[in-house]
């Protein structure tokens, strides 16, 4: 089955690109768009798709706040995934808090963009380029230290959220350290627990603020 992909973007231009480059490939179905985030929820609920490219800045309902709305009343919600022009825009950051899975620069080549799909359907790894760790990093507060202090991380569950800060999959994980997938996912799920993060984003984005991990 391909992975199924709604674009939201006020610029008839900009979905009109996206929806050409994806529907090059055999894996990848574009089942509907959305001039704004206020449209979201409504074509979600129907459409079910796997991924939604969502636009941060648009004139009713912005992409952070249609991001908050899909993850808060959708059982088993999309990924998002953020697409916008700037990459050190603080909105971007902010729509990563809310819940979004990856970051998408409009300028992306065709593969990137490709590639940011698949990556974010796969829900294995993050979209979290050194501009947002940048951001996210001086965002950091004496309550994101104490909090991953107090998560009493092990060693090892250390080493797989910084890999997961990296960007890395679970795979890539798996091979970094030399162990099996499955005791990867163990990490993942017990790293989440502690930090009591709802997702890998919003892990990676605790490992940042808390210093834990230095951009770059």
């Amino acid at each position: 089955m391909p992975f199924t992909v709604l674009l939201v973007d006020d610029e008839p231009l900009v979905r009109a690109g996206l929806r050409a480059v994806l529907e090059a490939q055999p894996d990848i179905e574009v089942v509907g768009e959305a001039a704004d985030g206020a449209a979201v929820i409504p074509l979600v609920n129907r459409l079910r798709p796997d991924v939604v490219a969502m636009d941060v800045r648009m004139p009713l309902m912005d992409g952070i706040e249609a991001t908050r709305l899909v993850l808060r009343t959708v059982p088993d919600p999309p990924k998002i995934l953020v697409v916008t022009t700037f990459e050190n825009d603080e909105y971007v950051y902010e729509a990563l808090r809310a819940g979004a899975d990856g970051f998408l620069l409009k300028r992306a080549k065709p593969s990137e963009i490709v590639h940011a799909v698949r990556l974010v359907a796969e829900g294995e790894s993050l979209l979290f380029p050194v501009a947002v760790r940048q951001l996210a990093s001086e965002y950091g507060t004496d309550r994101a230290r104490e909090a991953l202090d107090r998560a009493g991380l092990t060693d090892r569950e250390a080493a797989v959220l910084r890999l997961m800060a990296r960007g890395m999959s679970n795979a890539e994980i798996a091979a970094d350290l030399v162990v099996g997938i499955q005791t990867v996912k163990s990490h993942v799920s017990s790293v989440l627990a502690k930090l009591g993060a709802r997702d890998r984003t919003q892990a990676v984005i605790a490992a940042y603020e808390s210093g834990f991990v230095a951009p770059g």
